[in-house]
């Protein structure tokens, strides 16, 4: 089932998911990770964390090297949490599903060491660098709260702050029935 995707400024992007716990890993979880997967082909985006959906869990999906008519092979992993980062890089161009319409240059660890579960509990560790390296930066900050325009000038984040209220108030305007007379 495809999920509606949250769009900035909604509050519930800020909040601090908690950690799965192993006896929650049951059918509904499975299903909700099944779903983001979809959801995240669907937008079409390489991640994908449950914050982003309304869930408040550590839950994330990746999938970087998927294409419209080719294998999918989503990753999905429980509590990931970065053991080590090293280095600098630019993550050039960075977007996300919950900021629309922006993408910038990002400044991130250029290696990380990701530790996480899987749906079977089973711990796992990757060390990741460069587009992997970023996309799990980026999907473990959205479990923090932490958005990517977080991460770059306030200038620029002000601006599209700007922006964005201006089309969010536009979208609602368009949606508001026009005054009716009275008959």
């Amino acid at each position: 089932m495809i999920r509606e995707v949250l769009q900035f400024p909604d509050a519930r992007l800020r909040q601090k998911a908690a950690a799965v716990e192993r006896h929650e890993i049951d059918d509904a979880l499975r299903a909700l990770a099944d779903d983001m997967a979809e959801t995240m082909y669907d937008e079409p985006g390489i991640g994908l964390a449950a914050t982003q959906v309304g869930v408040a869990k550590r839950l994330i999906v990746m999938d970087l090297d998927w294409s419209e008519d080719g294998e999918r092979n989503p990753r999905i992993l429980l509590n990931p949490e970065i053991r080590v980062a090293e280095g600098k890089a630019v993550s050039e161009q960075e977007g996300c599903l919950s900021v629309p319409d922006f993408k910038s240059d990002v400044e991130r660890h250029a290696r990380v060491v990701v530790r996480a579960r899987t749906l079977d509990w089973e711990e796992v560790e990757f060390e990741a660098t460069e587009l992997e390296s970023f996309c799990f930066q980026h999907e473990i900050d959205h479990l923090d709260g932490i958005l990517f325009i977080d991460h770059i000038s306030k200038l620029k984040r002000e601006l599209y702050v700007r922006r964005r209220k201006k089309q969010l108030r536009r979208d609602q305007e368009e949606r508001e029935p026009a005054g009716h007379a009275d008959g």
